[in-house]
Formats: structure tokens, sequence, C-alpha cells
């Protein structure tokens, strides 16, 4: 049904209550879909310019969310991207690693930094000559590398707050950072720095000596010395390093023991023996390296001596010179204080030797000018558990060494041998008979026209 305004007249039938002949007539006007759409913009318009509330700033509260939550979703996304596709690498200070791989660093080629710290290492000679060597590492701050076509991000940075306490310096981090799939180069460059710094000591025994509650490298590196070189009586030598070979090979059998894995060893005898000379060829036979401690050294405590006793460089023998000295006067005090400014006790060093908190799988020498005077606490097994004199030189020692200064003569050797049996003097260091061969280099034959004076050498004239 139609009307004349052109409106639709819809038929709707009633429930039941109404009788089936009866209708009930509602006008809906027909709109289009251009129309309705048009009419809901022009509503939408009209409720924001007549707002009040959104002309104030709703609608830059809404547009401020909006934002927000743009770049909540970014940096959420960010996360999610880093945590899946990068890798970091921190190394610390304290570790071992860290030096090794700035000095890495530092000779690598394609590095691009731009903050520089400088390492200069002084080294002055006993003729006053004086030798500087400059080193760039990398300083703190970003550092890019291309390592295996890798982009590498290294930051190093330094903690204001916290102290590293084995040396009192600033604590730092080194952090590398990666894509994922490159991950395994890590461990090639720490495997590349480490072979750096182990090749700068290879052929050379490093002397390390107290300071502070650790230890640090004193002057640099010596080339080892031969065990050749050093002369001792017949059979010393070859006795000591076949002992000390045995311990380090029998580690198992002391653990299955439960004897506590450490030796100790006593080369007593009078000065220029070799006693000394003795104990760096050795180390450099073992490529081991060596921890010289000085008792007598001020400020130096019970819990200092311990701490350095347990936590030696790997590979390293703990040398104690001149044992006697450092408690020369406990036998007339009859206590158990040190001597000067120190304040290391005997019993103090006696439970670091073999006390309960002494460490494990160490090799320690201890020498000594006057073994009498050695306190018997200190003598027993477990502190020192092998004895060697190491004494003035004999013919077999004189013998071993002319021929190595001048191989080949036998003739001038037995003539140089009667002339020492008939030297006035009752005993002449190894010292002194290398003196007497270094001043004649390559002259048998004056060495021996002048060993005579091997009963003066220890004398003004």
């Amino acid at each position: 049904m139609s009307r004349s305004d052109g409106s639709e007249v819809v038929r709707v039938m009633k429930n039941s209550l109404v009788p089936q002949d009866q209708t009930t007539l509602l006008e809906v006007p027909n709109l289009n879909d251009a129309s309705l759409k048009s009419k809901l913009k022009q509503l939408v318009n009209d409720s924001i310019n007549n707002n009040p509330y959104f002309a104030a700033g709703g609608g830059l509260m809404i547009l401020g969310s909006g934002l927000a939550i743009a770049r909540s979703v970014t940096i959420r996304l960010s996360k999610l991207f880093y945590n899946q596709m990068i890798v970091d690498l921190e190394i610390i200070s304290k570790d071992k690693s860290y030096s090794w791989f700035l000095t890495w660093m530092s000779t690598y080629p394609k590095r691009f930094s731009k903050h520089l710290s400088v390492n200069t290492n002084y080294i002055k000679r006993d003729n006053g000559s004086i030798q500087t060597k400059f080193s760039l590492v990398p300083g703190l701050g970003n550092h890019w590398i291309i390592y295996k076509k890798a982009i590498i991000l290294i930051k190093r940075e330094r903690s204001g707050r916290m102290i590293d306490i084995t040396n009192n310096s600033p604590f730092e981090t080194v952090t590398l950072t990666t894509l994922y799939r490159d991950r395994h180069l890590f461990d090639e460059i720490l495997s590349e720095a480490k072979v750096l710094a182990l090749n700068t000591n290879k052929g050379k025994t490093v002397i390390y000596t107290s300071f502070g509650p650790e230890w640090r490298k004193f002057g640099q590196p010596k080339a080892k010395r031969s065990l050749q070189s050093v002369i001792l009586d017949k059979g010393v030598k070859e006795n000591i390093l076949n002992d000390v070979k045995d311990f380090l090979q029998n580690g198992k059998w002391y653990f299955e023991r439960g004897i506590p894995y450490r030796r100790g060893y006593l080369l007593y005898g009078p000065p220029g023996s070799g006693k000394t000379s003795f104990i760096q060829a050795l180390a450099g036979e073992l490529d081991y390296n060596i921890c010289i401690l000085n008792l007598s050294e001020q400020h130096l405590t019970d819990d200092r001596l311990n701490h350095l006793m347990n936590n030696m460089p790997e590979r390293s023998i703990l040398l104690l010179e001149d044992i006697d000295a450092a408690f020369k006067h406990r036998m007339a005090k009859n206590d158990d204080s040190g001597y000067m400014s120190t304040s290391v006790t005997f019993s103090g060093l006696l439970n670091a030797l073999d006390g309960v908190t002494s460490s494990e799988e160490t090799i320690t020498f201890m020498t000594t000018n006057h073994p009498e005077k050695l306190d018997p606490a200190i003598m027993r097994p477990g502190r020192i558990d092998y004895k060697a004199f190491i004494g003035n030189s004999t013919l077999f020692q004189v013998e071993k060494m002319f021929l190595k200064f001048y191989p080949n003569e036998l003739e001038l050797c037995n003539e140089f041998l009667k002339a020492f049996k008939q030297l006035e003097v009752s005993s002449v260091s190894t010292a002194q008979l290398q003196g007497l061969f270094v001043i004649n280099k390559d002259k048998p034959r004056e060495a021996l026209n002048q060993i005579q004076t091997l009963a003066f050498s220890n004398k003004l004239p």
C-alpha cells in the first residue's frame, strides 16, 4: 500500500489477540545506504564540534593515548626482536680474559674506535737506561669491529660505585653484542685472545710478587733458564727433578688416600751455591712460573699470607727465600711475633703451609743459608717434605763448569782441576767459579793462570 507522500505502508499482523481480519499499519521510512552514511557523519561532526569537553582537550587526550599505545607496541616488538635476534657477552674486569681481550682488540685491524686509553710499559735497567713502550687499548665507550663478516658492537663501561677489592681499581665490564646467528664467534675471539696472551710469555718464566692482597707480575717475563746451565753436585739436580715430577703425576694417589696434595722443599747451603738459580731453571723445565713471597714485607698479616698462598696464579712455584731470617727473633723472644714491622706470626706461617685453610696442589720451595736456625716445627713432614744440601763447588762441579764454558778443552780442564785441589782455601762457591770464567771468555789458559784469585774473590783488596 502506498501513500501520496511516497512512503510505503507496511501491513503487520498482530498477535493472535487481534482478529485475523484486522491489521495495524506502521510507517517506516525507506533510507538508502548513502543517505544513512551522510547522516551518521553529520551526527559525529556535530557531536565533536558542539562538545565542549572534546574542544577543551579531549581530542588531544585520545590522540596522545593512541601514540602511547603505538610506542608501547613498538618497544615490545623491539624487545622481542632483541631477545630473539641479538646476543650479548659480558666480560668483567676480575676475569682473566678481560685483559686478554683488550690486548687482542688493540691489535685487531678492523676496528672502529674513537675512545682510546694508553698503557705505558716502563723499564729501567741496572745500567740506568730507560725503555718506554706505549700501547693504545680501547677506552670507555662504544667500539665496532668486523670479525669474519659479522659486525660486533663492543661497549666498555666503568662503574662509579663498585671497586675491585683485589687491586682497588674501578670495576669495569666489556660487553660484546652481535646477531644471535653469529654467537659462535665469541668463542673464536676469546680463543685468539688467549693464544695471543700465552704467546707473549711463550718460552719465558713469569715472576710474580705480592702487591696488597694480590699477585702482580714483577718486571718483564724472563727467558727460561736451561736446567743444564745449573751445575750442582752429582745427582742432586736429577733427584729433585724426579721427585717433583713424581708429585705432579700422582695427584689421584694423594686424593684417594686423603693426603693433602702439596709438597714442600728446603734447599739449604752457603750463599752463591745456586739455590735460587736452580729453582728458576726448574720452573723453566716444568713450564711453571714463580711467586716470590717476602715474609718480612711491611703490612703482611696472617690473613693476607693465607689469602696469597691460596690464590696463586696457576702453574706456579711458591718461593720463600731466606726462611730463617723472617723469624730470627722468635727463639730469643720465645713467642710467635714476627720481626721488624711485619705482622705475620710464626704460627700463621705454619697454618698457611699445612693448616685447615692451606692451599692444595702447591709446590713450595724454601731456601736458607743457616738450617740450624730453623725451628723444628717447620721442619716436620707436611711442611718440608724434601731437604737437599746445595753446597760449595766440588771437583765434579768444577769439571762440568769448565767444560761448559770451554768445550773440548780436556787437557786444560785436567790442569785446572789439579790447580784447584792445591788452592789454600776451604771452599769456593759456584758463583765465584762462574765469575772467573765470565771474565775470561774464550780464554781457558787465562782462567787457569788466574785460578789463585778464587781465594780472594770474596775479599776487598
